[in-house]
């Protein structure tokens, strides 16, 4: 075996150590699936991976995904490689990046499965801030005491884009909500997600809006209690970033956030995996405005 993968937290966190020449070789692309499976994101230190290298492996791990032509700001010549910036000569809508500040979840407000996994790539740093920290919603869920996971069970949670960016913009105007909604939906998800393979997790996240049949105050209110359960010290993995780190997260088990910067000359390269499980539904006409209506 020319990979080994070392766990860096007891419920979270793995290292792996590998030459980049066998990166794609057949037996390390198994290890690395076993231990994503198991560890939830894994970090590759200063593997300085190429675009096509990052590309490469993104393609060996299963099918890759290219959301550039939906995300503000992105530059869509850069064929599925999103660059993550704050400079605004590389991207034009910068202020959609800050809402990556905030816990959550790729693509949970797409109608669409959600990204199997995420591709993270450092290519400039900031001098302050910038690490990204990883929460493990398995593990959250499984920490749950038995009445609790009886009792959110069968919940069911709208997630909108407009929630997401809310810590951001305040109060947007008409027209950059209507944007907004036109690359994203009100998308009805439950908020524990029984997956394909039987693992459970929670899915949550600053999108998360409010709950089906529960006042406002009361929905997020809940929401905000399992998002600061989630996000203890026991379930989440800090990454401090080195120029040539590569990082590979499992996006269904896992929301992410990044510690605040002001540098625009930070440079991620984002690939991202695509994912067959499709938890939720868009939903019902009318159902986010009485959502917020009952609050």
């Amino acid at each position: 075996m020319s990979v080994t993968i070392e766990p860096i937290k007891p419920l979270v966190g793995g290292k792996v150590t590998v030459d980049k020449a066998h990166l794609t070789d057949p037996d390390v692309i198994a290890a690395i699936r076993g231990a994503l499976e198991e560890r939830g994101v894994l970090v590759f230190p200063e593997i300085n991976v190429t675009d096509e290298e990052q590309l490469a492996l993104t393609d060996a791990l299963g099918s890759r995904a290219n959301y550039n032509s939906r995300v503000p700001g992105s530059d869509v010549s850069a064929k599925d490689v999103y660059k993550i910036t704050l400079d605004r000569a590389v991207n034009n809508e910068p202020d959609y990046v800050l809402g990556t500040f905030f816990w959550h979840v790729d693509g949970v407000t797409m109608d669409q499965p959600l990204p199997k996994g995420t591709l993270l790539s450092a290519r400039k740093l900031s001098d302050q801030g910038g690490s990204t920290e990883f929460a493990n919603l398995y593990a959250a869920y499984d920490k749950l005491s038995d009445a609790e996971k009886a009792q959110y069970e069968d919940v069911k949670v709208i997630h909108t884009v407009e929630a997401s960016v809310r810590p951001v913009f305040g109060h947007p105007t008409q027209e950059r909500i209507d944007r907004w909604r036109s690359i994203a939906h009100a998308m009805e998800q439950p908020l524990v997600w029984t997956h394909e393979n039987g693992r459970k997790s929670l899915l949550i996240g600053t999108h998360a809006d409010g709950v089906v049949g529960m006042p406002n105050p009361h929905g997020r209110a809940l929401l905000w209690r399992l998002q600061q359960w989630a996000a203890q010290p026991d379930f989440v993995y800090t990454h401090d970033w080195k120029v040539g780190d590569l990082v590979l997260w499992d996006n269904q088990g896992l929301m992410h956030r990044v510690v605040p910067y002001t540098d625009t000359g930070r440079v991620m390269h984002r690939t991202t995996l695509a994912g067959l499980e499709k938890p939720g539904h868009v939903a019902p006409e009318g159902s986010y405005e009485k959502l917020l209506e009952v609050g």
